[in-house]
């Protein structure tokens, strides 16, 4: 309906499909996503959950090629090594495979405490500007070409301090797009990630912290709100955490950036 009257048009939908992540040929997660950076998808996910270690364990990782399968396009085969082959086979016996669905992630599945025992804290950026964390949901959407067309993904981009793009990528799902990012960088072999700074298009979650955590980016920049868990969780990590950034301003929850101060307060 345009101005009242019915009109005939051709709209452009996002893709959302399944992945399934094999591990050693053994079905670990299934994954609903948006086509395209699959293998990214896969290593960022894995690494996320601490079930690829360190990229070095990382032994091959590609589409299924078995051609009796059914939608081997939708499938991922991973095949690790070394301390990630025995993280894998503890995780793969000691829970069902895990369904990721496009909205959640794999909500809360690791606490805190676990996070803290993992992951050490990230090292902070010195002197993040206020008005490069300012132009970073611009310069994003600049590369979000697909949502441009449908207005139904999610981006996430990685960004050096001086604001210059690293790497983009687009998702029906918000972690999923934070995961073909990082997992882009475990390919190659980049982390931690110091320096950088992770900018995403909607809220902050506890999982999207998380993910940063792990991969050592020590800003997360967000063009809506965080959650309380989310401040927690950057807290713990040293992350610095800014929301609601948009329209040349933004809020700081955790860390320091351009003057602004987050401070963590039952009121605030």
């Amino acid at each position: 309906m345009r101005d009242g009257r019915p009109v005939d048009a051709t709209d452009y939908v996002a893709v959302e499909a399944p992945l399934q992540v094999r591990i050693g040929g053994v079905p670990f997660a299934t994954i609903m996503r948006t086509p395209g950076q699959d293998r990214e998808l896969a290593a960022g996910f894995l690494f996320a959950e601490r079930v690829l270690r360190h990229p070095d364990d990382l032994g091959t990782i590609e589409h299924c090629v078995d051609t009796d399968a059914s939608h081997p396009e939708n499938i991922v085969n991973v095949g690790l090594t070394g301390a990630s082959a025995a993280a894998a086979a503890e995780a793969l016996a000691g829970r069902r495979a895990v369904v990721a669905s496009s909205a959640c992630g794999v909500c809360g599945r690791r606490s805190i405490e676990e996070l803290a025992t993992d992951c050490v804290p990230v090292e902070p950026v010195p002197d993040i500007s206020g008005s490069v964390i300012a132009a970073l949901p611009a310069a994003l959407r600049r590369g979000q070409s697909a949502f441009q067309q449908t207005g139904g993904l999610h981006a996430a981009g990685l960004f050096a301090t001086d604001g210059s793009l690293i790497a983009a990528a687009e998702d029906v799902g918000r972690h999923n797009a934070v995961d073909k990012v990082v997992g882009g960088r475990v390919l190659r072999d980049e982390l931690p990630l110091r320096n950088t700074l992770l900018c995403v298009s909607g809220r902050t979650s506890f999982e999207i912290v998380q993910k940063a955590w792990a991969a050592g980016i020590p800003c997360v920049v967000a063009v809506s709100a965080p959650s309380s868990l989310a401040i927690e969780v950057a807290e713990a990590a040293g992350i610095t955490l800014v929301g609601f950034a948009r329209d040349g301003g933004f809020n700081t929850y955790t860390g320091q950036v351009g003057g602004s101060t987050g401070q963590r307060d039952a009121d605030r």
